[in-house]
């Protein structure tokens, strides 16, 4: 995760002009009390006193108890490197709560194996799962997707008991493969039975078997769940010839399932991720920060990049990253997969309603314009879930049986 690869994006979106597309905002450190809302006290206490010369000195049963080890390590500025981009993401969400944005991005932000309790798989606060708490003051229903190479564990954990959450991952899966969950078995308990989906996926899935997978599955998702606001994560570990990676995805592909989830119209914050081929993590969200502004791009690199000679020898926003691996996911196993996770839906026979009492508090209150939103926001749910519900689960039976 380091910050190199966002430099070299900040440098791609400033070279294509990107920027002036956009309204700019610098991070801002977000409180300790912002980062309780989801994170333990201890942990938290552990987090901001912690550093590499008092870490040599603890016992390996305190640092075991904060699951501190190769993947999640001891280093200087951890603290405010971790309040900065959890800051960022909160204040994205606050942006489409006002309703100053539709779309707000957050490259620096989505590290998703975060827990409650400890640090996971270099991920050391859920900056995801603080800024969909905060959209749920608002919004009754909240949609999360994940296109990481790895399972989002840490967000389906923090929701796994909630309908007001829909949870969808996209990710490698045999079991053994880091973070070792998102079975597509996985799917909820209590009140959010159902709402979590996994679409687990072998090595060398390629651009036509991820896109034609993606679509067919979230389209229904989203049509029957009628979320209010989309959180996307778009990890680049997903990516072909990515360094931990074990996909064949190009960055076109990739940019296809942001441009879908657009297509909707619904408000999205929109994180980065996972990725450690900085090059091409770059090249990747550059394409993406395009395609969420309706801008094409030249294909080849502006030759004004400050870091123009890393892109090598191509020099290409584009570079071809399919054909590593072989593709294990056969047609029948895809179909299979999909074929489950409709089964699933099924199962889901309404968009929850939320009543006020139930939104849960901001540290800073709700504004009189929140509080307006809100009403309008259940109002119209209300009236758009049960004439929908039905035609739905036609449309959902007509694709089961064809």
């Amino acid at each position: 995760m380091k910050p190199f690869r966002l430099m070299l994006t900040d440098h791609l979106v400033v070279s294509y002009k990107l920027h002036e597309k956009m309204d700019l905002y610098s991070p801002r450190r977000a409180t300790k009390e912002e980062l309780l809302e989801f994170h333990s006290q201890d942990y938290m206490d552990f987090l901001q006193s912690v550093t590499p010369e008092l870490a040599s000195k603890l016992g390996e049963d305190k640092l075991a108890q904060f699951n501190i080890g190769d993947d999640c390590p001891i280093f200087d500025g951890m603290y405010d490197y971790s309040s900065i981009y959890a800051g960022a993401s909160l204040d994205a969400s606050r942006k489409l709560i006002s309703g100053m944005s539709d779309i707000a991005i957050n490259w620096s932000g989505g590290l998703h194996h975060a827990k409650k309790f400890e640090p996971s798989g270099f991920c050391y606060v859920n900056d995801i799962v603080l800024a969909i708490l905060n959209l749920l003051r608002v919004h009754p229903r909240v949609m999360y997707i994940d296109i990481d190479l790895h399972h989002g564990d840490g967000v389906q954990e923090a929701f796994y008991t909630t309908d007001r959450v829909m949870t969808v991952s996209f990710h490698k899966f045999n079991g053994e493969f880091f973070p070792g969950t998102g079975s597509i078995d996985e799917t909820g308990i209590g009140s959010g039975k159902n709402f979590a989906v996994n679409v687990p996926l072998k090595d060398g899935i390629d651009d036509d078997s991820y896109t034609y997978l993606f679509k067919s599955v979230m389209e229904p998702l989203i049509t029957k769940f009628q979320p209010t606001c989309i959180v996307q994560q778009c990890g680049a570990d997903s990516l072909g010839y990515d360094r931990l990676g074990c996909f064949n995805l190009n960055i076109r592909a990739h940019g296809e399932c942001v441009k879908f989830v657009k297509s909707f119209g619904i408000p999205m914050l929109v994180l980065g991720g996972g990725g450690y081929t900085p090059r091409n993590v770059s090249r990747l969200w550059c394409y993406e920060t395009s395609v969420l502004n309706d801008v094409t791009l030249e294909s080849k690199l502006p030759q004004d990049i400050p870091s123009y000679d890393w892109f090598g020898p191509d020099y290409s926003l584009h570079p071809q990253l399919e054909g590593r691996l072989d593709n294990k996911n056969s047609k029948k196993y895809l179909e299979s997969v999909k074929q489950e996770i409709l089964e699933q839906l099924r199962f889901i026979n309404y968009a929850p309603s939320v009543q006020m009492q139930q939104i849960p508090p901001d540290i800073s209150g709700l504004t009189e314009e929140e509080e307006e939103l809100i009403k309008e926001l259940n109002e119209e749910s209300d009236e758009k879930r049960l004439i929908q519900e039905e035609k739905d689960n036609a449309r959902i039976g007509e694709m089961l049986t064809s």
